[in-house]
This record gives C-alpha cells, structure tokens and sequence, in this order.
C-alpha cells in the first residue's frame, strides 16, 4: 500500500516502485499529452484525461487501455470516481463537466454552466450531488438525480483552484488565488425539515458555527428555487496559509483526516481535520474549563455556547520544503498513523515523504528519491560523437552523455547552463559553451572538468567544428567570433600531456552574433548577426565576402551543405530562405513553422535538412525542389534544438516538454504523394471533429446535453452501420429473386453466399448486421446513431424487433432503440409503416426485459443466500473491513469469560 505512484510522462504514464526506484509499468499513450490521472476505488484501474479532452481507463494489471471515451473538446483539468467507482466525472477546459457510465462504458449527460475552465470536480458519497469549481470563480452544486445545478456559491473574488470535503462531507475548503482557504458548512435540507425525525437527529447536518451568516447564506443561492432546496451552504471561516500565491493543488487523504496544499513555490501545507469524536473531547475539556473559570469567578452556571474555532479544528500540522517547486502530491495515511506524502516536481523528481503524526512535533523525513534519467531542466543543445554511438545534451545544470543503442545515461557531469556543445575529435573530450560567455572541456573517462576559460563577455550562442578538426569558431553575445585551436599541454601533477583550448584569433562585428558556421572547405565563414542579416567572410583574411539579406526578425540557426553550395537560415520569422554561396542569391523562401525556426541541420552527403520549431514540430525538407518531406510529430510543447547523427540514420530531438526523442531512418521508401494524402486525411478528420454537433430534434441547449461528441471513428462506426443495413437490403431482395426463380423452374436452384457472409460463418444478413452493431464501441453508440441517416432507421427498428423477440443482446438492443426513438420521434409516429413495427416492440420489450430483471434478481437472492451459509459456517465476512467487528465479538466474549469467571 503506498509502494508504487503513477506519473505522467509526456503521453506516457509511467509507474514507479517508490522502495526500488525502478519502472515497474508503462501505460502507453497515443500522441496527446496527459493531463490529469485519477486512480480507481479499487485501485485497479487508472483514469488518464489527456490534452485533446479524451479520457483512456487503463487496467493496472494488464497495462491495457480498456475504455476510451471521448466527449471534451479541450485539455481534460480534473477526473474523479464515485466511491464505489461506477461513475467517472470529468472537468475540462471547454467549461463543460461530463458524468461517464464506467461500467457500461459510454457517458451519461454533460452539465453545462461554467463560464472558464473547470478546476476540480468531487462526488458527495452520501447524496447523488456533484460540486465543481471553475476558473470562473464560481463553486456549483448539481443534482445528477435531475441533472441540474441548484446552487452557486459565489463568495469568491478570484478563481477557485482548488476543493476538498472533509468532516465526513459535512464542510467544503476551497482553495482561490490568495492566501486563504474558505470553510463552509454544508447542510442538507431534506434531514433537517424531515418532521418524523426526532430533534437530536435534526442538527445531524450542521457542525458549529453552521447556523451563522444566515443573511450571507441568502446571497449565494443564485440558482436556488424552493422546491429543489437540498443543500444549506455558509461560510464559516478561513484558514490562511504561508503561501501567498495561487493554489495549484488541494486535497485530501482518503479517509478525509488530512488536509493538504501547495501553491507555486516549493513548499506543502500539512493540516490535520479532527474527527467528531475529538471535536466532543475538545468541547468537553472547554466546558470544564469555563466550569471552573466561573466557579472561581462566581457561583453562576457557564453559558451553554462553548465552541471550538475553526482553527482548532483544522490544525496546522507541518510544512514540508521540496527541493524545488512542486506539480502536484498525493496521501496516504496508514493505519498506525504514518502519513505518506509523495511529491512530483517542476524538476522531473519524485520526492517521497513520511510523517510520524503521533510525535510531539510532527517532522517530515524523506524516505525516498526518484531522479534516474533526464534533466532537471530544459535541454538547449545536443550533439553526436563521430561514431555516432554517444549522445551528447546539456541543460541548465548539467551535462550527459547517452548511449544511443540502449538509450541508457553513461555519464552525468555538472555544468553551468549550456547553451552549445561539441564532441571533441576522438570523442574523448566535449566543449560546452555556457550562458555566462564560459568554455568549459569536460573528459568523458573521468567525468571531470579539465579546464574553464572566459571565452566571451557575454552568452557564448554558438560553436562549430573547423573541417581540419584543429581547432574551433564560437560567436557570443559580446560582438565576437573568437577563433580557438586545440593544443597539447604539459599537465602539473603528471609526465602526460592533457588537451587544452588556445585562442587565436577574433572577429569583432557591429551586432550580437546568433550563430556561425564554417564551409565544409574551410574557406568561408557565415555569421547570423541579431541585425536580422547573415554576413560571410573569408577565413583566411577575415575579410567581407556576402551579406544575406531578407529575414524580418534575427537568424537563430543555418547550415551549409556538404559540397559548399547552399546554405540554408531559419528565422525567428518562421521562415527558411535557401542561399546560393556563390552569388548569395536567395533561391526560395519557405514557410516552414507556425513558430520561430529553432535549429536547422543538413543531412550528411545530401541537400536535405531537418529543421525544428518552437510549434513542437520537427520537419525534413529538400534544398533542391524546395518541398517539403515529412513531419516528425511527438514533441508536445517547444522543441529548442536537434542533432543529426554523422552517418544520417539517426536525429535526436530536445524539447520544453522535458524529453529527448530519437528517431531513425527506415528502409521503408518514402512516397511523397502518400505523405500529402496522409496529411490532408488527417485535416479531414480534424475538420470533422470541429464541425457542429448533430441537433437532437426537441432539445434545447440548456444545462444538459449528451456526453459524447462527434468523432472520426463515431462517423466510421455509422458509416459501417449503414453498409451492413445495405447489405442486408440487397440479400433480402436477391433472396425474393432466388425464391420466385426457384418457383418458376419448379426445383431448388443454388444461393450465391456473399463473400463477407462466408468470412462471417454463413451466417444470415440479419445475424450479420447485428454483428456489426455489437462492434460499435459502447461510448460511441449514441453518436454513431446520431449520425445515422433516417432512411435507415426503419430497417433497424424491423430487425431490433426480430433480434429482441429472438433474446438476442436485449440490454444493448434497448439503448439503441430508446435513444432512435427520442431523436427521431416525430418522423416515426408519422410514419404509418412502423406502426405495427412500433405496436409489437413494445410488447416484446417489455416481456424481455423482464425476464432479464428477474434473472438478474434470482441471481443476487441465490448469492446473497450462499453468502449468509457461508459467513455463518466460517465466521467470515465477505465485502466488508470485518475487523472492527471481530474486535467487538472478541471484547463481549472476554466480558462473558470474567463474568463467569466473577460467579465461580
């Protein structure tokens, strides 16, 4: 319990062994970005909500997703489970909160009425209520049994981050944009106005101080009507945290005992909520001090109105200081008392606490550490060793060194933050240049750093490799291109000699320099200037060659082909212009990112290059037909810089979502025109998602709506719909056809089976579109029928008719007709055809449906049954903590034997 923790990992959710460090699951995503987990009741599945609003249920023992439903439009921001776990609701970003049926796998109804993002979502186990809060700075309460909102909480000035219930679902704390963390009293109004309930059950709804703010209590009830009064909520106080930030996460253990939160900082809040039974003990210990407090004063009674504060009862236990700022954390509270607190960080660590509640002064200590692998922060350069075996990435704290095979890190070594990097020749040594204009030489054997020169005043941007492999250019932001050779030095301690950087030579410029390269003949230099030219000069006289001209906004990248002809730039303009070297004439100007143009590389011996963007794409290009290749998609956010391996098999990728990525080249031949069908399908599918939902005839568009919406694959499903119903048309009539031939020659003729109801079994067209109908995944049948045209809506009605009456899939069959029958109402009572049709469903679905209930209630009566036998043959008790009353049985037995014991 406590062992194993769930984290996103880009479109991955990986699950850790908190005891051994170790990757003991990957829950394998498609290509969106998760966005927000919610673990089961039972703990055997996990809820994944991703960035494109769909929401996979993925088993934790097999590692498979199974179920997917799909219905926001946007980033899903907040999942939570019934306690039983039958129910899922999800909040989105689209403002919309959908109820999913887990079970039967498909949504139930969405709830429209937030004006912003939804923040957090939580289901009252008591009552069939949901409370969500919003960006909107509302908190709204529905009743899912009507399926409206009935209350708006509207005491907040900010948006609402966060909520949590406590005191078992008796109070609400909602976390906002300051630093105070709102309590309200919750009280339900059918308890209190039930007139057989005797008095003392009556003020079961309210805690202290429940009663007050009656006149504030009347503000908030924006949606409230007097029938539908089920909720009494009123502000009872606040508690203020350190933190004077926005909340980012709040929440609470399982059992509700602990309270915790965290804003954008480092550190987490710890509070402790006393149960009823200490809230009696406290009230008790205060009623005997104002006892005697007012003995000693005079001899007159203390007043009845003892009451705790709020701040007594949500104590501030501890705050835990992360190592870096935190993502989000989550609880357990053991039985003995030991509270667990796992921390995910901004850094891509996994910090486990424990906290011994029971001690004098509750310390937190950390018991655990999860950092293998990446970097702390985003990586900004990268580079291949000439046996295109090692990998070079450097971020802001330090520098690794990957095995490109088993994708392993090999070294790790810390640095300044880098800004470029090169493998020196022999792959024995790396340069790194760094934002404070550093050069530091790194050795790969030792993992030491050899020496640290001042290279420039400011960043050094930029660093190339002569061709000669003697030596190297760097460009800085103090106006310079320094020259440096690699030189031999005698070391201090040692006969060896150890390699050292000696510079030569210097190039002083009007602008900050971006960017530099040399030609693969070493006889030119480019120069990227933040003046938006790139100017090229002679290398051996330093002399002014060509200035490029016509980007709007600074070169960030460029490079030169290997046979020296073209040169290629990317702009911040999210432009590529391609550059003759001999005229510096500008060939063609393409539009090749949504976003500035971050790195660009030339494939070795060839005219193609890869570019990368800030629009998360990565894309090949040809410099010779000015097209367009191929986009590598998988990055979700930035993608700062890549590194082409020297044989060209290889491109490793660096981006703000915190991975690298590497691709390899296949053998599979690429064909263009297949790349652009490829694409514009994926446009297609895009566009029909976009596109409007389908109108219910009768609804309107008010708090509630279906929970699905319109996808490729509910379009698909439809489209497979109408093909079996035509099908089965067509059978049907060749059918009439062999009967009347088979009549006329007076003897029976062959039936031609059609092919795919030979690959079926031959099975009949009836069968066969029943088969495909069970094929429609559950969370997309209500979708798919919306979408199905009326033209083959009395065919279905005819063959559900046939497959109910026959007790075939009557629970499934149901769903669909019921659903066809509100959506196409008006055009089936008017068609006089489907009278009889109609007429006869109704009976048989009635008589059907029965027989499945009492079925279903035989079976639960011949369990309950066995259960009993059992529990009171085996004093066991099955689905239940039988715990407490073993316990009990074992007291009351003790209680008999010293009784006995007492009259001996």
């Amino acid at each position: 319990r406590g062992r194993c923790v769930a984290v996103p990992a880009c479109e991955h959710v990986f699950v850790w062994d908190t005891r051994k460090g170790e990757k003991v699951l990957i829950l394998k995503g498609l290509k969106q970005e998760v966005s927000c987990l919610c673990p089961s009741p039972d703990g055997l599945h996990l809820a994944v909500g991703y960035e494109d609003g769909s929401i996979r249920v993925f088993s934790l023992l097999s590692g498979e997703a199974n179920i997917t439903f799909n219905g926001h439009k946007a980033a899903v921001t907040a999942l939570q489970y019934d306690h039983l776990g039958g129910r899922l609701v999800s909040g989105s970003k689209d403002t919309d909160v959908i109820v999913w049926d887990v079970i039967n796998e498909s949504g139930l109804y969405r709830l429209r009425g937030h004006k912003d993002a939804v923040t957090q979502v939580l289901f009252l186990k008591e009552k069939n209520l949901l409370v969500t809060s919003g960006k909107d700075t509302l908190v709204k309460w529905w009743d899912l049994d009507t399926q409206h909102c009935f209350k708006t909480l509207v005491g907040h000035r900010t948006e609402v981050w966060g909520m949590a219930l406590i005191s078992e679902e008796k109070r609400l704390v909602t976390g906002s944009a300051d630093s105070e963390l709102r309590v309200w009293d919750i009280t339900y109004i059918q308890e209190v106005k039930d007139p057989d309930e005797p008095e003392s059950k009556k003020s079961k709804g309210s805690s202290p101080g429940a009663e007050e703010n009656t006149e504030e209590d009347e503000t908030l009830e924006l949606d409230e009507r007097p029938e539908e009064r089920l909720v009494k909520c009123s502000k009872v106080g606040s508690i203020m945290r350190e933190g004077r930030d926005r909340i980012v996460t709040l929440a609470t253990d399982r059992t509700g005992k602990i309270l915790a939160c965290h804003g954008t900082d480092a550190v987490l809040e710890v509070f402790s909520v006393l149960s009823r039974e200490e809230v009696q003990k406290k009230l008790e210990k205060k009623m005997k001090k104002a006892k005697k407090k007012s003995k000693q004063n005079s001899e007159e009674e203390p007043e009845r109105s003892v009451e705790l504060s709020l701040q007594e009862e949500i104590q501030r236990v501890t705050k835990i200081k992360a190592s870096s700022k935190i993502k989000s954390f989550d609880l357990i509270l053991s039985p003995k008392g030991e509270l667990k607190i796992i921390l995910l960080l901004q850094n891509n660590i996994i910090e486990l606490y424990n906290l011994n509640l029971s001690a004098q002064v509750p310390q937190a200590v950390r018991a655990s550490k999860i950092t293998i692998g990446g970097h702390r922060s985003d990586v900004r350069t990268l580079a291949f060793s000439s046996d295109n075996i090692a990998i070079l990435s450097a971020a802001a704290e330090s520098v690794k060194i990957w095995n490109r095979s088993t994708l392993q890190c090999i070294r790790t070594m810390d640095c300044e933050y880098a800004l470029c990097s090169l493998f020196v020749p022999g792959d024995r040594q790396v340069i790194v240049g760094t934002k404070t204009g550093k050069l530091q030489l790194y050795d790969l054997a030792s993992g030491s750093l050899m020496e640290t020169l001042n290279a420039h005043d400011g960043a050094v941007w930029s660093i190339a490799l002569s061709p000669d492999q003697r030596g190297f250019v760097t460009g800085g932001a103090d106006k310079c291109v320094k020259f440096w050779e690699f030189e031999l030095v005698k070391h201090e301690s040692s006969v060896q000699k150890r390699l050292s950087m000696k510079h030569v030579r210097i190039l002083q410029l009007d602008e900050d320099v971006l960017c530099v390269r040399y030609s693969p003949n070493q006889k030119l230099l480019a120069v990227s200037l933040l003046d938006c030219t790139v100017k090229i000069f002679y290398i051996d006289t330093l002399k002014f060659f060509l200035s490029l001209y016509g980007h709007k906004l600074p070169v960030l990248c460029m490079d030169i082909s290997y046979d020296g002809t073209l040169i290629a730039t990317g702009s911040a303009d999210r432009n590529v212009k391609i550059w003759g070297l001999d005229f510096g004439d500008c060939h063609r100007s393409l539009f090749a990112h949504d976003d500035s143009v971050m790195y660009l590389q030339f494939v070795a011996k060839s005219h193609l290059f890869f570019t990368a963007g800030k629009d998360s794409k990565i894309k090949q290009w040809d410099a010779d037909k000015f097209e367009h290749i191929q986009t590598l998609e998988g990055h979700h956010q930035e993608v700062w810089c890549l590194a082409l391996s020297p044989n060209g098999d290889y491109v490793v990728s660096a981006s703000h979502d915190k991975s690298l990525r590497l691709w390899e080249r296949t053998r599979e031949p690429l064909v263009l025109e297949e790349e652009r069908e490829m694409q514009r399908e994926a446009e297609y599918e895009e566009s029909v998602a976009k596109e409007e939902q389908p109108v219910v005839a009768g609804e309107t568009q008010g708090e509630t709506g279906l929970a699905g919406k319109k996808t490729i694959e509910t379009i698909k499903a439809a489209e497979r719909i109408m093909e079996a119903i035509e099908l089965y048309r067509e059978e049907m009539a060749k059918l009439t056809e062999h009967k009347a031939i088979c009549k006329a020659v007076g003897k029976e003729v062959p039936f031609p089976v059609n092919p795919i109801l030979r690959a079926y079994g031959n099975i009949t067209p009836s069968a066969y579109v029943l088969e495909v109908f069970k094929k429609v995944k559950s969370s997309e049948l209500e979708e798919s029928l919306l979408v199905l045209p009326f033209s083959y809506v009395p065919d279905l009605l005819r063959l559900f008719n046939e497959y109910i009456h026959s007790g075939l899939e009557v629970e499934l069959l149901c769903r669909a007709l019921l659903f066809l029958l509100k959506i196409h109402f008006g055009q089936i009572t008017s068609n006089h055809m489907l009278v009889t049709v109609i007429e006869n469903l109704k009976k048989t679905t009635i008589s059907r449906v029965s027989e499945a209930r009492d079925v279903l209630g035989f079976n639960m009566a011949g369990l309950q049954y066995l259960k009993r036998e059992i529990e009171a043959k085996d004093e066991v008790t099955f689905f239940a903590d039988a715990t407490d009353r073993f316990e009990e049985k074992k007291r009351k037995r003790k209680k008999k034997e010293k009784m006995v014991l007492a009259v001996l």
